[in-house]
């Protein structure tokens, strides 16, 4: 057997689109491509076009702002070569007729990449439709690929609207848990700082104001010799925020490949979103959702 056969085929693209603005699917499409509305629905009903990784068929389909359309190069069996699990299973947290949040586990995307179709998303995709094919997510924030916990999706366009509109504002709390090599000497502290990218892609602290402001706050809940587990809240939510942080304070977190680890003592990054507390606009109360520590991470003490 060639050593090749097993990996997994190249998915390629003749079209990616980034959403500006609400819309359907097909007049989407036939705004975008320069084919005939025959030749469109030929690629929507031969499962050619991804709508944030999930292949889409319908005509109404509904998209919102900032979701992502791809049209695939060829036709591919979309879970063989992506190794998707047909049975995952979702921990659902929290559910109501608006709202839909998981405990998204270490290692899955939250949305898909140009290089990995499997995510969240994909799956709360599959279960909604399920439940009804009327029914799709749309995504109101994102949590890094190595990093777990609470994950909200709003199930209705124009509440996903509005709330993107001023999501950083309506957002009263985020908080973590970040399992950390070494000792504090300082139990609890508030780090301030601006991000910006390299050349490389990689998020770095500076004090040029042109950068985004950002301002983690940690407080130490458990230590041993070795580590420490840090109970982190965020007034912002930029990329790659607390692991930055952790850094600049010479404390990175366990097992994180982009800032500088040393130990590996639960085999992920430890790193959790804990709790999501944020204002609904539709019946004008805070909702507050939590994903338990994992147990992992408490094994380490």
């Amino acid at each position: 057997m060639n050593k090749n056969d097993n990996r997994q085929k190249r998915i390629e693209y003749t079209y990616i689109f980034k959403i500006n603005k609400s819309s359907f699917l097909l007049d989407y499409l036939l705004d975008k491509l320069p084919l005939s509305r025959n030749s469109v629905k030929s690629i929507l009903s031969s499962h050619k076009v991804l709508v944030n990784g999930f292949v889409v068929t319908k005509f109404d389909y509904p998209l919102a702002k900032d979701d992502e359309v791809k049209i695939l190069k060829n036709r591919v069996d979309i879970v063989k070569n992506n190794n998707l699990d047909s049975n995952y299973k979702l921990d659902i947290i929290f559910e109501n007729e608006d709202y839909i949040a998981i405990n998204k586990k270490a290692g899955l995307l939250s949305i898909e990449s140009n290089k990995e179709i499997e995510s969240a998303y994909y799956y709360v995709s599959k279960y909604l439709s399920n439940k009804n094919p009327k029914l799709r997510p749309y995504i109101l924030h994102r949590i890094d690929k190595e990093t777990s916990g609470v994950l909200l999706f709003a199930k209705d366009i124009k509440l996903h609207s509005k709330l993107k509109m001023h999501w950083n504002e309506d957002v009263k709390v985020r908080e973590y848990y970040a399992l950390v090599e070494g000792v504090f000497e300082k139990k609890e502290g508030t780090i301030k700082s601006y991000l910006k990218l390299n050349a490389n892609n990689l998020v770095y602290s500076t004090k040029d104001p042109n950068g985004k402001k950002a301002i983690t706050r940690y407080k130490v809940i458990n230590e041993n010799k070795e580590y420490s587990l840090l109970k982190v809240e965020i007034d912002t939510g930029r990329k790659n925020q607390i692991r930055v942080h952790m850094h600049d304070l010479g404390h990175p977190i366990v097992f994180d490949e982009k800032y500088g680890y040393t130990k590996n003592p639960i085999g992920r990054l430890g790193l959790h979103a804990s709790k999501l507390v944020f204002y609904d606009i539709n019946k004008g109360e805070d909702i507050e959702i939590t994903a338990a520590l994992p147990k992992e991470f408490k094994m380490v003490f």
